[in-house]
């Protein structure tokens, strides 16, 4: 069964190539970004952890550890480290998992059997520092994913948390956001001291609260 915004991301104790980690305890009080690839030694694979080793200190701004999964052996994921350094001009500073008994897989539902029953699909887990997960996407395999997208995302769910407004269509960090609806006119009035523009009641835009 596929696994629903808002329930705790499964637990599990794994081979990396960081050594062996338990997955709540490696996040400790961070977000968690885990994603999973359909084999080692891909193309489109080899360019998505390159682009994740690059972006670490983008992801170290949002507190966010990341780790990748496919089901080949340990052995294969090391033998591919020194191929994604090579080809993507990068260091790799972040763990890929080994999950030959399909453990993580299965909990996380990233086999589809209608797409390939032996692979894991590319999937996509946003996991907040109290272990619920926040987004859920998944890829198909000809279809690299957006990092930055995924920093977005990222971006907006920490903002929400600890503001009542949500991220409109298209949202950027530093555009405008939108009040959230529980909030009253009189009560944003307070709450938003930058002040807000009332399109509609339900439509109120106001400048990003933790910006300057």
């Amino acid at each position: 069964m596929s696994l629903r915004l808002g329930e705790e991301a499964p637990n599990f104790t794994a081979k990396t190539t960081e050594g062996e980690i338990n997955f709540h305890e490696w996040l400790g009080d961070s977000w968690g970004v885990l994603y999973s690839h359909p084999a080692d030694f891909t193309p489109v694979c080899t360019t998505e952890l390159g682009r994740t080793a690059a972006l670490k200190g983008e992801f170290a701004k949002r507190n966010v550890k990341v780790i990748a999964l496919s089901v080949d052996p340990l052995a294969e994921h090391l033998k591919w480290v020194g191929d994604i350094e090579e080809t993507q001009s990068v260091k790799m500073n972040f763990p890929i998992i080994a999950d030959e008994d399909k453990q993580v897989a299965v909990a996380y539902d990233m086999i589809h059997p209608e797409a390939n029953e032996k692979f894991t699909v590319r999937s996509v887990f946003v996991i907040d520092p109290n272990k619920k997960v926040r987004l859920t996407l998944t890829y198909p395999p000809s279809t690299g994913r957006n990092f930055n997208e995924i920093l977005r995302v990222i971006d907006s769910l920490q903002l929400t948390d600890n503001y009542s407004v949500a991220t409109p269509v298209d949202w950027e960090d530093g555009d405008e956001v939108v009040i959230s609806p529980s909030v009253s006119s009189e009560a944003a009035r307070e709450k938003f001291p930058k002040g807000f523009n009332e399109v509609k009641p339900y439509l109120r835009l106001t400048p990003q609260p933790n910006r300057d």
